[in-house]
Parts: C-alpha cells; structure tokens; sequence
C-alpha cells in the first residue's frame, strides 16, 4: 500500500490515495433465466463491472458478477475491495464518483460545489479520478469484445473479462505504445446514491468521511 500511495504521490495532489474506482457496462445476449435483471438503466442487456486501477492505469481489482441494474454504489458496498481499503481505517482511499458513498476510504466529490474551496476540490478530483476513465477507454479499444457485445453465455462473462484485465496489465507492464491514443470512456455517474438502511458504524463512517474531505479541501487551497 505504501508503493501505492508514493505512485499516486508522484503523480497526483489528493494524499493517501491508491487508486480509483468505477463501473462500466459491458453488454452481452440477454440470459434466459433472470434475464430483466441485466436491463440496465438506459434499457441495454449488460454487465455492471466494477474496476480499481492504481497510478500507473493498471487493473488492481475487478469484480464481474452484477448484472446492468446494479446501482454502482450497492457494488462498491458489497465488493471486496472495501474489505482490503476498510482494513487501513482511512490512511489509504480511492477515489470515486458521486454514485458512491463517502467513507474515509472512498473519498467522492462535493455533491454541489458552494464556494471556491468546494469548486478546487472537485476540479482537482475530477482531473485525478478521470484516469479510470482512461482505462476503460483503453480496455474496451484493445478489446472491441468489449465495447460491443460479448456473445458467449453470461457464467463464462467473468473469464473472459478477467482475461483482458491480465493482458491489458501486461501491456502496462512493458510500456505497449499501441494505445497512445488516449482514449476516456464517456461514463456518467449514477445520479444518486441508493438509500440503504445503515447501520451505526455506516453513519459514523460517512461523517468521517465527510470530515476527511474538508480537510482535504482545506489543504488543497494552502
């Protein structure tokens, strides 16, 4: 986590950061059994796959097991990657949209952006956040499979993606110059975050969370 956090260091402006995270729809044949579960919110047949990526735009976890009308933010919930961030207690974070839920490990954008402190916050994370954007874009133009439609039966969805995930790694690895073309995928964020019924330790968490971004904020306009 350390080699992590001095990655993101070098490279980016908010501290104890060690990637980020997103969603994005992949879309395949609609199955035949719970079928209208993977409708996803603008009427396609897909996939919500979460994905973190670290400084240098590799894929440190992805999780393919959601069908399309999964709310981003029951995802990340859910995922095992707020089992590893949650175990830091805060000193490492992602970064996240506003379909997710603040905690002090998932740091998220001010919902409205009141005063010049706000607005700089939400500048600076929006430039840092948008690198799984990129990585996405790199993703689904190395593989169109993805960017289409994956026509193979839902249960083996999960290998093949997780296949992309190591090649796409590889590629990193050794400096692949095919994709200098930087590419964004064009992801909107889910609109709101869902309203679960949380528990004690939840509220306590999204008010540290919100505590850890003021400070933040505060910071970045010294």
């Amino acid at each position: 986590m350390d080699q992590a956090k001095a990655d993101w260091a070098s490279k980016f402006l908010i501290p104890t950061v060690i990637g980020a995270v997103d969603c994005t729809h992949v879309h395949i044949m609609k199955p035949s059994e719970f079928g209208d579960e993977y409708v996803n919110r603008k009427g396609k047949i897909t996939i919500n796959i979460q994905i973190t990526c670290d400084a240098n735009e590799k894929i440190t976890i992805v999780d393919v097991q959601w069908p399309g009308s999964v709310h981003d933010g029951r995802i990340s919930r859910v995922s095992r990657i707020q089992d590893v961030v949650r175990r830091y207690d805060g000193d490492v974070c992602l970064l996240g949209d506003s379909g997710y839920g603040i905690t002090p490990w998932l740091l998220t954008p001010f919902d409205e952006s009141r005063n010049a402190r706000e607005k700089n916050h939400n500048s600076t994370h929006a430039q840092e956040r948008v690198i799984i954007e990129r990585v996405f874009g790199q993703m689904k133009r190395r593989f169109p499979i993805l960017s289409s439609q994956v026509r193979t039966p839902v249960k083996n969805v999960p290998n093949l993606v997780i296949s992309c995930r190591v090649l796409h790694n590889v590629a990193k690895h050794f400096n692949d110059a095919w994709e200098e073309e930087d590419g964004i995928e064009n992801g909107v964020a889910e609109e709101n975050v869902p309203l679960y019924n949380l528990d004690r330790n939840e509220v306590i968490n999204r008010r540290r969370g919100h505590q850890k971004r003021l400070e933040i904020s505060n910071n970045l306009m010294m």
